[in-house]
């Protein structure tokens, strides 16, 4: 069928080309009017989906980009290696051959250029008003009663208070559960008699990119590539 994955006008393409799913049914008349719909919804959910992990040249994790932006690195020929078994093919039209061009997606793709690993493991991962990557960097368990709990059930703590200088940092940020967070209100551990379970701390680089990662967007390549990376004493290694 003919849904596409990718436009010239959105990857840097050649012009009118298309690139649809490989191992999908194409008919002379295209897709059916009645069966548009549902294919496009399963399509869109697909490409909401899927994550691809670029690297840099040096092989540092940059970020996780769309399908549309893979295919654009692998047209353009600026991929540089690839890590892991293709995910998906994806086709295009056909040159004046006949032969039909086809462009195989890695789950990890490194791309050519000048090598920034140096500022992308000095930055301090960003954490941002939601409290994901957090949870789930102290394994969704309080600081305070040991407790495990679902996403909904946790706030963001601050280990000293902001009313009482706490910076919204890394290292004075845990997860609670609603009630030790009541419990323990505008005071210091020490001070409300809760003393921390477990040691707030600075994600590195490789551990930011699977805190980012939702556990539907990652596959088993990346996982395996960044958790070998990952520091000895990490938490996400439990």
């Amino acid at each position: 069928m003919n849904l596409a994955v990718a436009r010239s006008n959105r990857v840097g393409l050649p012009a009118n080309s298309t690139y649809a799913i490989a191992g999908c049914r194409e008919g002379s008349g295209g897709l059916a009017r009645s069966s548009f719909p549902f294919f496009l919804s399963i399509l869109l959910v697909w490409r909401l989906i899927v994550r691809v992990l670029k690297l840099d040249i040096s092989g540092v994790p940059e970020s996780w980009i769309t399908l549309e932006h893979a295919v654009g690195y692998y047209a353009q020929g600026v991929v540089a290696y690839t890590v892991g078994e293709p995910m998906r093919a994806l086709r295009g039209g056909h040159n004046h051959a006949g032969i039909r061009s086809q462009i195989e997606v890695h789950p990890i793709i490194a791309v050519n250029g000048v090598s920034v690993a140096d500022r992308l493991l000095r930055a301090t991962p960003r954490l941002t008003r939601f409290n994901h990557k957090l949870f789930k960097r102290d394994r969704y368990t309080c600081a305070y009663c040991g407790g495990k709990f679902r996403e909904d059930e946790l706030e963001r703590e601050h280990v000293v208070p902001t009313s009482r200088g706490g910076l919204d940092h890394w290292t004075n940020v845990v997860s609670s559960c609603r009630s030790c967070n009541q419990l323990k209100g505008a005071k210091t551990p020490e001070e409300a008699g809760m003393p921390l379970l477990y040691v707030p701390y600075v994600p590195s680089r490789w551990e930011d990119m699977l805190l980012q990662a939702r556990t539907e967007h990652i596959v088993g390549d990346q996982m395996d590539f960044l958790r070998a990376n990952l520091p000895k004493e990490s938490r996400l290694l439990v």
